[in-house]
């Protein structure tokens, strides 16, 4: 279970890959929202435990390159 504040942070971080996977591959908002809610990473990112929410959006966005080049998740932290 979340508090709010877990919630908002997770939002925020969401908001922000989208924005990040937009500007990099020049994609629309529905294509960059897709990227991200289907990804490996976004499951993690909701799990508060793995603490995610709490780095930076612009590691966080790291971590998504990496498993958008790879197909998979690849951090082992994670």
């Amino acid at each position: 279970m979340c508090s709010q504040k877990q919630k908002t942070l997770i939002e925020f971080t969401i908001q922000d890959l989208i924005r990040y996977v937009i500007e990099d591959r020049q994609c629309s908002i529905q294509d960059a929202m897709e990227l991200v809610y289907n990804s490996e990473l976004f499951e993690k990112l909701l799990d508060v435990e793995t603490g995610l929410y709490l780095e930076s959006p612009r590691y966080v966005y790291d971590i998504l390159k990496d498993e958008l080049t790879a197909g998979h998740l690849v951090q082992n932290e994670v």
